[in-house]
């Protein structure tokens, strides 16, 4: 039997309940062969080659599919239809020692007639594609795994930084500073609410819109005032009346982002969570009725173009469901922006008799709501435009102008079956018709009402707006949207504010330290251009390496900067072997480290303070350092001696209480960096015992563990599973003799 292999279970499940049992089908489970995870995996000196190692956590993955691919006549590989997908078949077809030839399928849905074709039409693995995933997982290690550690070093550890993630972080923190730095700015509303003298019609309103024939708003409550007397004087005259009829064209098909873009502004969702879901709408799932299926198409794209097949059911659909007025004469096409990668549809729906209201008892509300937002959003790109009856007014008083707007629906075409989202900002015009006025007409004045307003700061990101600034920017591809904005939330270098991304403080630091040393990276333009070069490996032409090579050696020269920035040769001599000491710049402040480094790696804080403590493990003096405990006692022998100490009883002079089990010293009375106290052995290193309690230097008679004395005075084993325990000796109480012997025992 053939072998079929993609990467999710859910896909397989899908492919195989289509195929009936004619082929074997199992999943990967993603990428089986990847970078090391603990280091860099990439020759710098030879020509940027990676180094690939099998996952650890596929081992058994990797055995399952190899003895199946031993016993299968054919092997196909079935992963998803773009460059992550090829570069996961060409590692399979590695792993699993695959003959070259034919052995690559692909599909854009899931579906029994795409999955037969591809079947029917298998290829040889596109070694461009499988580059062009390579080129960027190659250049993102690097600049990952070269940048993290400097972060670490000059800010805290436990950071990262990547290509692409930190230019998001950077839009965000700009975002924030224009927001702290915005100073708002008066400004009022007038409005005027006019009626035909006659009063035929309903009244109407209309917005001071100019003065002298230029914009215009009163900016302060004076002016206002000034404003309203000197409308008083003058009669409102219409000046001019538009009457027209506009047209809505029907939007595009989803792409990966304005997928995202749409499911965050109308259900809250996160762009994690909209993929997540979607990928169960494209792998499949589970229905009472028809098993699993698969319900949309792939939805990792970028592209807009609808395939004719799929475009000529919608019209079909769309005559029989609407009526023929909603199905334009000629189809709607879309242009793909620039630069996108067309080698598959938009995302939509791939069968449209399953609307989403069959699968409402089937779907949970997430998985509902995405489903309806793709099918509803395709249907609609293939109806006619929407069509409204609009009227706008001009009206004059003196020398200033006022406007109003309506319009009324005149046929809805695509709005039938979609509503777009409105944006925050937007003010709509009415849904009404304004009253048929005519020009030189003059209007009563029913009211004049002002409202004080302030200029708003520019809104902080949402997932939503964050997506949209990437791609018109240029940065990240669909692919990688919702992975970027999960790693900043995951990293806590943003926190959310309802839907709004806020950045912490952290992020300030690493966006500010970048920006200082990596212009370039952090550059919007560069990193665009960097995607560009990258995307055209995939058409060929490009050998990676190069690319990389010339990215790399100045970025280089940046990372040997930005560590050694601040490093000042002194006349201090190392006490170990004899070089110049380098005053150097750490998270914690300046301390000096040997110029003879790798030979010699002696550090150590210059002006620390001596104590009179010796190193438990060296010998040498400890010096006091401060960390964000407060202050502690370290070895200067550090990094070759690690050892600390608490500052203040260990600094002075030893409490000895209690008796080692082990050696028969005396036990010294410690403390943690916490405050904790407890009990170790003075002949440490030597003899390392120690214990919460007061040891008695006794052992258990039944385990032999050591005997502790508890607070009350109890004596027992330190074993916890040995139940010897001696209790504490019992204190006689004497009652007094009066109440005048209790006052004073009292006293």
């Amino acid at each position: 039997m053939d072998l079929i292999i993609v990467e999710s279970p859910s896909k397989a499940k899908t492919i195989s309940k289509y195929l009936k049992g004619k082929y074997r089908v199992d999943a990967s489970g993603g990428h089986v062969r990847d970078l090391p995870e603990k280091r860099l995996g990439v020759n710098i000196d030879k020509n940027f080659e990676p180094t690939y190692v099998d996952n650890p956590d596929k081992k058994q993955v990797i055995k399952r599919l190899s003895e199946e691919a031993a016993k299968a006549e054919h092997v196909y590989l079935a992963t998803d239809p773009d460059r992550e997908g090829e570069a996961i078949s060409w590692h399979l077809k590695n792993v699993l020692k695959l003959k070259d030839g034919k052995n690559r399928i692909e599909f854009n849905e899931i579906s029994p007639a795409a999955v037969t074709k591809a079947l029917q039409n298998p290829r040889e693995i596109d070694y461009n594609l499988v580059d062009a995933q390579q080129a960027r997982r190659v250049l993102d290690r690097l600049v990952g795994y070269k940048l993290s550690p400097l972060l670490c070093k000059r800010i805290r550890s436990g950071l990262s930084a990547g290509r692409v993630q930190s230019v998001a972080l950077r839009l965000i923190v700009d975002r924030e500073r224009e927001i702290k730095a915005f100073v708002p700015k008066e400004y009022w509303n007038v409005n005027a609410e006019l009626q035909d003298k006659p009063k035929e019609f309903a009244p109407f309103r209309a917005l001071l819109s100019e003065k002298k024939g230029k914009k215009y708003q009163p900016s302060s409550a004076e002016e206002n005032e000034k404003v309203r007397a000197e409308l008083s004087q003058n009669a409102y005259i219409v000046r001019e009346v538009r009457k027209s009829v506009a047209k809505s064209h029907a939007p595009a098909p989803f792409t990966t982002s304005t997928l995202q873009q749409d499911a965050s502004n109308k259900f809250g969702m996160t762009s994690p969570d909209v993929m997540l879901v979607a990928q169960h709408l494209y792998e499949g799932v589970d229905t009472e009725n028809e098993g699993h299926i698969a319900l949309v198409t792939y939805i990792r794209t970028d592209s807009v173009r609808v395939s004719q097949e799929a475009q000529a059911k919608a019209r079909e659909y769309i005559a029989a469901r609407f009526g023929k007025e909603y199905v334009p004469e000629k189809p709607n096409f879309y242009a793909t922006k620039k630069g996108a990668q067309d080698a598959h549809e938009c995302i939509r729906p791939i069968d449209l008799n399953r609307t989403p209201e069959s699968m409402k008892g089937t779907l949970d509300k997430k998985h509902y709501n995405v489903y309806k937002l793709i099918y509803d959003r395709f249907m609609a790109s293939q109806m006619s435009e929407a069509q409204y009856d609009s009227m706008q007014i001009k009206v004059t008083n003196g020398d200033y102008g006022f406007k109003a707007s309506g319009r009324a629906l005149r046929f809805a075409g695509f709005t039938a079956a979609y509503q777009e989202a409105k944006k925050e900002d937007e003010e709509g015009e009415s849904g009404k018709l304004l009253p048929p006025v005519k020009e030189g007409e003059e209007l009563d004045l029913v009211r004049l009402t002002s409202e004080q307003k302030f200029t708003k700061p520019p809104l902080r990101y949402t997932d939503a707006s964050l997506v949209k600034a990437m791609e018109e920017k240029g940065i990240g591809r669909p692919s990688t949207y919702a992975s970027i904005i999960s790693v900043l939330t995951r990293r806590k270098y943003v926190t959310k504010e309802g839907k709004y991304m806020v950045p912490t403080e952290v992020a300030f630091e690493i966006t500010d330290l970048l920006m200082k040393y990596f212009t370039d990276i952090m550059d919007v333009g560069f990193t665009a251009k960097m995607e560009d070069q990258l995307d055209g490996i995939e058409e060929g032409g490009t050998d990676w390496h190069k690319i990389i090579a010339d990215f790399y050696p100045p970025f280089a020269e940046k990372l040997i900067f930005a560590a050694n920035d601040g490093d000042e040769m002194t006349d201090i001599l190392c006490e170990k072997c004899g070089h110049p000491m380098i005053r150097k710049s750490g998270r914690y402040g300046k301390f000096l480290a040997c110029s003879n480094y790798p030979a010699c790696s002696n550090i150590k804080s210059e002006g620390a303070e001596v104590s009179a403590t010796k190193c438990p493990k060296c010998g040498a003096n400890m010096v006091v350092k401060s960390g964000k405990y407060g202050k502690f006692l370290a070895c200067p022998n550090y990094p070759t001696c690690k050892s600390t100490l608490p500052y203040g009883e260990s600094a002075q002079p030893a409490v000895y209480e209690g008796k080692c089990p082990v050696c028969g010293k005396p036990t010294k009375k410690l403390r943690t960096k916490t405050g904790k106290f407890y009990y170790g052995c003075s002949g440490y290193p030597a003899c390392d015992f120690r214990s919460w309690d007061e040891p008695t230097g006794e052992k258990c008679p039944e385990c032999g563990g050591a005997l502790v004395k508890t607070a009350r005075g109890a004596i027992r084993c330190s074993n916890k599973d040995c139940k010897y325990r001696i209790p504490a000796p019992k204190q006689e109480k004497s009652a007094p003799a009066d109440k005048k012997d209790a006052d004073e025992k009292d006293d």
